[in-house]
């Protein structure tokens, strides 16, 4: 049972740190998938092939994938508030860029330039998460604030859509609109990252003196029980080479894989039923708005019962089985339905899994390992969009590519499995046993 004190200051954290991450994260979202629905345009205005497009929006993570460990690195040495300002202002800026794509060459360009100014924002955030929640209230953290990208898809879709149906303004086509006006919110929160983020809770001014050495001693007693055991990890080299931060790569791979497929894709596959761009976002909203709500009842679940891996297997197998579902849909209503099995299967996998790192790796290990996890893991985000617009390419249908994104899920329901078998959970849960 929680402490009145231990309640006050949760409450205060959840308050002060989640509803901000989230709105950062719920634009840095909205501004990497809206070219799914500039795509609707833009593909035709600039010449992209089905191939060009799934390239371009798979080159974003190859940038993301090179600069991501140095830039949490310098978000560890220097502090999240600063990093992370930098990472939204630039962001923002190269999205604004991409409504003055002009070809194939230029679209790839500017997709690459936005996964190196975005890189080290998630896998930042995700650290920054673990320096201020204990081990017990970490996964629904994680939970609320993976929730932005859902719930961007949810409120993005129906208004990039909106903004789709808009005439030319001042020259500029609907897709130039779309970027130019999801761009601002980036960098206007930018500056604004600076005055709100506190780097760590010593210097939150914000909870009272007995809430804060409340929390700073927990916090280091919880690091502490960490370091005690045979599986802990704290230097950034050791963490790069640790297999288990290998194994959570490749697991996550096959989640981004999916997740990034329903961003580009889905609004092309939805609209090939006939549907007109606003009905194509409120129909793509929909499954995300059920996602939302499977991700935190689940994450709830995995914190109480203090289980992670058949938290992150059972969601993988059912996001597989929805993209089969998907490859084998008729009709627009069971294109609807696979969408939400796809969505809240991979939604509810990613809090358990990001609940994992923090209890073998700390310090500079847990920065340069939460941000390797992440960018071989967004690999994925590269590899399921390409696979799709390639096989539509060969085969003119979309199921060769839906079936091969869900076998990138079942191989991280495997791995989940086999991970759990090699470490007997011990390494990963250790941290979260004690004090309970």
């Amino acid at each position: 049972m929680m402490t009145e004190l231990e309640s006050r200051v949760t409450r205060k954290l959840m308050l002060r740190i989640i509803p901000f991450v989230m709105l950062l994260y719920f634009v840095s979202f909205l501004d990497r998938v809206n070219v799914g629905f500039a795509a609707l345009s833009m593909n035709k205005a600039i010449g992209l092939s089905p191939t060009a497009f799934g390239l371009g929006g798979g080159l974003f993570f190859i940038g993301y994938f090179l600069c991501e460990v140095p830039s949490n690195l310098i978000l560890h040495k220097i502090g999240a508030r600063r990093w992370i300002a930098r990472v939204m202002v630039t962001w923002g800026l190269v999205s604004f860029a991409s409504a003055f794509v002009v070809g194939p060459n230029s679209f790839y360009a500017l997709r690459f330039l936005l996964g190196i100014a975005e890189a080290g924002f998630f896998p930042g955030i995700i650290l920054y998460l673990s320096l201020w929640f204990p081990a017990r209230q970490r996964a629904v953290a994680a939970a609320w604030f993976m929730a932005a990208a859902p719930i961007s898809t949810a409120i993005g879709s129906p208004i990039s859509g909106a903004i789709m149906k808009l005439p030319p303004i001042a020259g500029f086509a609907d897709w130039q609109m779309l970027y130019i006006l999801e761009a601002v919110p980036a960098i206007v929160l930018g500056f604004f990252v600076l005055k709100y983020l506190t780097d760590t809770p010593a210097k939150a001014q914000w909870l009272q003196p007995e809430e804060r050495a409340w929390l700073i001693a927990k916090m280091k007693t919880e690091a502490d029980a960490r370091q005690m055991h045979a599986g802990h990890t704290a230097g950034a080299l050791s963490a790069l080479r640790d297999p288990r931060v290998l194994a959570l790569a490749l697991i996550y791979f096959g989640t981004s894989a999916a997740l990034y497929t329903l961003g580009l894709w889905a609004p092309l596959i939805i609209r090939q039923y006939g549907f007109g761009s606003f009905e194509t976002g409120l129909l793509a909203g929909v499954p995300s708005v059920l996602a939302v709500i499977a991700m935190i009842v689940w994450a709830r679940h995995s914190d109480r019962t203090e289980e992670r891996t058949w938290h992150v297997v059972i969601p993988c197998v059912v996001a597989c089985l929805g993209f089969v579902f998907a490859g084998n849909a008729t009709t627009a209503l069971m294109i609807i339905v696979a969408l939400v099995i796809v969505n809240i299967g991979i939604s509810a996998a990613k809090a358990p899994l990001w609940a994992m790192p923090s209890m073998f790796l700390s310090g500079a290990g847990a920065a340069a390992g939460i941000a390797m996890i992440n960018s071989v893991g967004n690999l994925g985000g590269f590899v399921g969009p390409f696979a799709i617009g390639w096989l539509k390419n060969e085969t003119g249908g979309y199921a060769a590519g839906l079936y091969v994104v869900g076998a990138t899920l079942a191989v991280s329901a495997v791995v989940t499995l086999l991970l759990a078998r090699q470490t007997k959970q011990v390494p990963l849960r250790a941290g979260e046993r004690h004090g309970h």
